[in-house]
């Protein structure tokens, strides 16, 4: 017989831009909308196997059949980090609410004018409902596209719920995709937006240049210069002046960018790594400057994601957003690697309370949205 316990318990899930494995983070929810209150209990970060590995970069490359497989695939895997998870917490499945999982993200097109977005995320709900036994909410962002929004950044909310006691300040994600969250104390006041360039590109470069799939702790790119010529023209790329709201996705600043930069500009791989860890922490600041401070003043940035991992795109930051004070998330008791996860589970607790968690001023919706779609067991 299982122990009640008040609030709910949910597993979020969540697979980023490196394709490396899935991070599944349990936390206890208590009530819900901008007064809920979230508590951290338990992290686990699940490597996928490198058969796993290779069909996810397969199904990237466009091989339908391959998206199918790597659904299903994709399903287990994720099914087994919420078994690891809540039993590395010293529960039982049963104890459990829910699952919220955002998937693996093989596309995502933002609308852009008179043209409709589209986006895609794997990792089949129905497995992991039957697997655990647990409903199961996913597929988080077609309803804010349905509504005429850009389908991301969808944290601003989860960030809202997380920090407000922190407000005004400002979370920054960097993950595949670097993104910010304008943490107000009231929810109406929050806003957010891609900024460009997080791990993907560093990522998909050094995987070319090297073989390896991340420059760890940015010791390549430290020994590097970065070059000015190079510099210049990333910082003039149109995304950056873009006014929010906006999002991005590997599609612009990911493998094909990589190829075309590391093929027009001969440089050593640590000059290149160099280059792009810089134009990651410039392009930042550049957001900072051009649509934050002129409307908010943060108290601090509260960094995360797995980008926390690169002291030396740490380092660069804490350089370009000075005299802004940069902490990480870690000191406030989350794991930069849960963060993520932590964030839809608490936007899967609005989904189970029939409360929209979209955010407008974030993705540019007509109205805030429910998100996600359940599977039940």
């Amino acid at each position: 017989m299982t122990r009640r316990v008040p609030g709910r318990l949910i597993v979020g899930l969540m697979s980023g831009t490196s394709h490396d494995g899935v991070d599944a983070a349990l936390v206890r929810i208590r009530g819900s909308g901008g007064r809920a209150r979230v508590r951290f209990l338990h992290h686990v970060f699940v490597p996928y196997p490198q058969p796993v590995r290779r069909a996810v970069r397969s199904a990237l490359d466009g091989h339908v059949s391959e998206v199918c497989r790597v659904n299903v695939l994709l399903g287990e895997v994720f099914s087994c980090a919420v078994e690891a998870c809540v039993r590395g917490a010293g529960l039982r499945l049963g104890e459990v609410s829910a699952v919220a999982s955002h998937g693996q993200t093989l596309f995502h097109v933002p609308p852009s004018g008179r043209k409709g977005g589209c986006t895609l995320q794997v990792g089949e709900a129905a497995v992991m409902a039957a697997r655990t036994g647990l409903a199961v909410v996913s597929d988080f962002r077609p309803a804010d596209m349905a509504h005429g929004g850009q389908g991301a950044p969808l944290v601003p909310f989860a960030d809202h719920v997380l920090f407000r006691d922190r407000a005004p300040c400002a979370v920054h994600n960097l993950g595949g995709i670097s993104n910010l969250t304008m943490v107000t104390p009231d929810v109406e006041g929050v806003f957010g937006f891609d900024t460009g360039p997080g791990n993907a590109l560093l990522d998909e470069a050094m995987l070319a240049l090297t073989g390896r799939p991340l420059d760890r702790d940015g010791r390549l790119a430290r020994k590097g210069r970065a070059h000015d010529g190079l510099l210049r023209e990333l910082m003039r790329h149109p995304f950056l002046r873009r006014r929010p709201p906006k999002s991005t996705g590997r599609e612009l600043f990911g493998p094909a960018m990589a190829r075309e930069l590391l093929a027009r500009w001969n440089l050593s791989a640590e000059d290149a790594m160099a280059t792009l860890t810089r134009f990651t922490a410039l392009s930042v600041r550049d957001a900072y400057r051009r649509f934050v401070l002129p409307t908010a003043s943060p108290r601090e940035v509260i960094l995360t994601g797995g980008g926390t991992m690169n002291g030396f795109l740490v380092e660069l930051l804490r350089d370009a957003l000075a005299p802004l004070t940069v902490r990480l998330i870690d000191e406030l008791g989350i794991p930069a690697r849960a963060k993520e996860a932590v964030s839809f589970a608490v936007l899967a607790n609005e989904t189970l309370s029939r409360r929209p968690s979209g955010v407008p001023r974030a993705t540019g919706a007509h109205r805030p949205a429910v998100l996600g779609k359940i599977s039940y067991p």
